[in-house]
């Protein structure tokens, strides 16, 4: 694939065409005192006096980290994106941010995504940054990067990590997260012992990168892609591929003419750029976090966007991306086929893009980035006359069990529990779940709904991805493959089945999950966007008037300690609002500081 063609709208410029006002100028470009500490404390770097002549300086914010696996290979990617802003007449500046990966930090990432976004925001605005690349790839980094970069709304451009390589476990392509739920429940129901589980460890994780499965991660690289925030073929490309390093140089290179231009995220994060991400959720068979996470990006760029429009822009969109956990392939497939410009080029060619002129990072509009993409693989990215799911789109559900919104994937159910009634059989938080699903006495039948409370924003705190419950193992050792599951949490994009999540209110919040009691009868009807509980307005009514939200469990455990706990659970907003801190919300821009010299 020639990946050049795409990357640079135009020729690369250099500093003795113009000399636009920057922000770095403020810092280096006066010759009074400020201007000599400024200067003379970068040169301690070995920093000649040529690079601060008024040439645009760009930051690299980068989430590299041992700690987060997927960003580990970042330094070496850095090096490349430096080699680009040098080409182009830029300086690069290197900073490292809150690295938030989801493998490792508990409680959850999602806990931290505003943390890191608040990381990111203050060191742009404090900084002599003129635009930034915005070095991202496990799942909370691209959102928290892109929210902070948001709110200062500066020239920014991302590139992310890419996807590891296929996973390989006895002779079989595997894909990362996705068959370890698969094993642990043939393990549980003892289909597999436990060293035929572990086996599969090495296998599943064998390069650098992202899950190469349609989890978060690729879901949001692709989002990003789809925005137009990053270059064509950024949301594919496999992280140990020399392409990746070829992106990164030309994304350095593209970031130096943005600063000149003054192409800020505000002119690419639009209105428009929104509903193409959504129905792109919908065609690739995206994780239901980017529903969460597209809310809080344009809260942060002042977008108003609602839960309504994932129905109304995304249902009865074809998913056409044979990837798992909904398909068969994973990302390196995806790419070798052709990768998101193909996947948005079907889309365009059948009228199903909602806004081809949208502007993307490299000057032009993602049509015109796209028109010409070749699809090499049917079978990976389909014909739309023979989807994977016929609609792809994010389920919106409401009733009186979540009255401001849940959500459910229907390219990851089982479609004959898309319309389902069953009894609940309730577990009041995590451990309580974890405590008791193996109890063989559990009252429990496969027709049952499975619900959980308190796992929502503040009742785990942090809205954990624990939303695909397990099933019991004595219903696996039956043949039972999935249930209704019910919960306030998220589950990872790796995961799969028909689970509903993001129910809004939460339980801690006071919402009505907090009054289902075991053997409530359940009504789910995706269909219809129904999730009803099958009791009277006044029984639900008086219920909710026993609980108090600050004893639910999450809550009253970190209530007391203080910390950015404390200031979490009391500021965080609700799913259907993106989770973000409710003073976070808005653009907040980029000017400078004054200066304490």
């Amino acid at each position: 694939m020639n990946l050049s063609a795409n990357y640079s709208h135009h020729k690369t410029n250099t500093m003795s065409d113009t000399k636009p006002k920057l922000r770095s100028q403020q810092w280096f470009g006066t010759t009074d005192k400020n201007g000599f500490m400024y200067r003379s404390w970068m040169k301690n770097q070995g920093i000649p006096d040529h690079e601060f002549d008024g040439r645009p300086i760009i930051g690299i914010c980068n989430t590299w980290s041992e700690l987060t696996p997927c960003n580990a290979h970042f330094r070496k990617l850095a090096e490349h994106v430096k080699r680009g802003i040098y080409e182009a007449g830029g300086f690069p500046v290197e900073f490292p941010v809150f690295s938030n990966g989801e493998s490792n930090l508990r409680p959850s990432a999602m806990l931290t995504r505003n943390l890191a976004s608040m990381d990111v925001e203050e060191a742009i605005r404090g900084n002599p940054i003129d635009a930034v690349v915005l070095l991202c790839g496990c799942d909370k980094t691209t959102p928290a990067l892109l929210m902070g970069a948001a709110s200062v709304d500066v020239p920014a451009i991302v590139v992310t990590g890419g996807p590891m390589l296929n996973g390989k476990h006895e002779g079989r392509d595997i894909g990362s997260g996705t068959v370890v739920w698969r094993l642990h429940e043939e393990l549980k129901a003892g289909e597999i012992n436990l060293h035929q589980f572990l086996s599969a460890e090495a296998g599943m994780s064998r390069s650098a990168g992202t899950c190469n499965t349609m989890g978060t991660a690729s879901t949001m690289a692709c989002m990003a892609e789809s925005l137009g925030v990053s270059l064509p073929h950024n949301a594919a490309i496999p992280a140990v591929d020399a392409r990746r390093y070829v992106l990164a140089h030309m994304s350095g290179i593209r970031i130096v003419q943005m600063a000149l231009e003054d192409l800020k995220l505000s002119k690419i994060l639009t209105r428009e750029a929104f509903e193409n991400a959504i129905r792109t959720n919908a065609a690739i068979g995206g994780s239901t976090n980017a529903v969460i996470h597209l809310k809080a990006i344009a809260g942060r760029i002042g977008v108003d966007l609602e839960l309504e429009d994932w129905q109304r822009i995304g249902r009865n969109t074809p998913t056409i991306v044979d990837l798992q956990p909904s398909g068969r392939f994973l990302m390196e497939e995806f790419y070798y086929a052709g990768g998101l410009p193909a996947v948005l080029r079907r889309l365009g060619e059948a009228n199903l893009l909602p806004h081809p002129d949208a502007l993307t990072v490299n000057g032009k509009s993602i049509w015109d980035n796209v028109r010409e993409a070749p699809n090499y693989n049917d079978e990976v990215i389909r014909q739309l006359d023979n989807p994977l799911i016929a609609d792809g789109g994010i389920c919106i559900l409401r009733g009186n069990l979540a009255p401001r919104g849940a959500v459910l994937k229907p390219s990851a159910a089982t479609p004959e529990l898309l319309k389902h009634r069953g009894r609940a059989v309730v577990f009041e938080n995590f451990d309580h779940y974890k405590a008791t699903i193996g109890d063989e006495s559990l009252d429990v039948d496969k027709d049952s709904i499975l619900v959980m409370k308190n796992c929502g924003p503040r009742g785990y705190p942090g809205m954990a991805e624990v939303g695909n419950m397990g099933l019991p193992p004595k219903l696996l050792r039956q043949g039972v493959k999935d249930m209704v599951r019910i919960s306030d949490a998220r589950m990872s994009g790796t995961a799969y089945g028909t689970v509903v999540l993001h129910v809004a209110p939460e339980a801690a919040a006071g919402g009505p999950l907090a009054a289902v009691r075991n053997g409530d009868w359940i009504e789910l009807d995706c269909e219809s966007g129904r999730l009803h509980l099958d009791i009277s307005d006044e029984e639900l009514e008086r219920r909710l008037s026993d609980v108090d939200p600050a004893a639910a469990p999450g809550v009253a455990e970190h209530l007391g300690k203080g910390g950015y706990a404390r200031l979490y659970i009391d500021h965080v907003l609700q799913a259907d609002e993106g989770c973000d801190l409710d003073f976070l919300v808005g653009k907040r821009g980029a000017a400078v500081p004054r200066h304490s010299h």
